[in-house]
């Protein structure tokens, strides 16, 4: 466990660099000497898939994770078979581009019974469970901050996200890959249970995102500072994932309108600066 962090793991989560295509984000990874990004969905489908496992296998890149699978809850249930087929179709991609992680952002409310909504994301996690572990990629479940429990994830803290994952998986001992969490420091870093919640993700932790809390938050969703802007002891958060055995690549997502408006190239020379610095 290393106090500090060199760019080896850093890898470039393409909303970073929203305006960007999956070739543009690509090739400013490689101006940039990173070896990992994360692609987003909506952008694999207007560069098309096929484009897409053409670029990522010549340039060498290896994709960290895709995102987002997830988005569960829904009145009928046609629809939520929909969105669980929609999820094997984000399993599919993630096999196309080489990648092992899937980031569940679970689904907000489809009415006004939170509890109902929690219990249709272990429904959807548990049909797509089977498929998943046959295509050898794992479902990260990534709990967003409450702010966001409306619209966007019922699962809001990181101790409900590691009790979930670890009651679905007891349902299903023989899969490979149980399911796990991806911890994003913006959503948990003010929990008085985060690091109770990293102690018990042991083992089960699959992403760890980056960026920084600013005051005031000048959006509610585009409201992600550069890592030192703001107020989260980022370091500890990620000391604390490599004392139970996370080791793998660290993305930096931040939106942020200002960020998607300023040359790619600098932002992404300030986001290896501030990742060698302060996380």
């Amino acid at each position: 466990m290393n106090e500090f962090v060199d760019c080896s793991r850093l890898s470039l989560n393409q909303y970073t660099t929203f305006n960007l295509n999956v070739k543009e984000a690509i090739d400013a990874c490689l101006r940039a000497d990173l070896h990992y990004i994360c692609l987003w969905r909506d952008k694999i489908a207007s560069y098309g898939l096929d484009n897409c496992a053409k670029i990522v296998k010549e340039s060498g890149i290896k994709v960290s994770s895709i995102c987002r699978g997830g988005m569960f809850p829904a009145l009928s249930k046609e629809e939520r078979q929909k969105r669980i087929d929609d999820n094997k179709r984000a399993i599919d991609e993630c096999v196309a581009l080489g990648t092992d992680t899937l980031v569940l952002v679970c689904g907000g409310l489809h009415n006004k019974n939170i509890e109902e909504a929690r219990d249709y994301v272990e429904e959807g996690i548990s049909a797509i469970l089977p498929y998943v572990d046959g295509a050898g990629v794992k479902l990260g479940i990534e709990p967003l901050h409450p702010q966001f429990a409306a619209d966007r994830s019922v699962m809001v803290s990181l101790p409900h996200a590691v009790s979930m994952a670890k009651a679905i998986n007891q349902n299903f001992p023989q899969v490979k890959h149980p399911v796990g969490v991806v911890i994003d420091v913006y959503h948990v870093w003010w929990d008085p249970y985060v690091y109770e919640g990293i102690k018990a993700a042991q083992g089960l932790i699959y992403g760890f995102h980056v960026c920084d809390w600013i005051t005031p938050l000048p959006d509610t969703l585009k409201g992600r500072g550069m890592m030192g802007d703001g107020h989260i002891d980022i370091r500890r958060l990620r000391l604390a994932v490599e004392a139970v055995g996370y080791h793998g690549p660290i993305e930096c997502e931040i939106f942020n309108q200002a960020l998607w408006d300023s040359d790619v190239d600098e932002v992404i020379d300030l986001m290896k600066q501030r990742f060698m610095e302060v996380c």
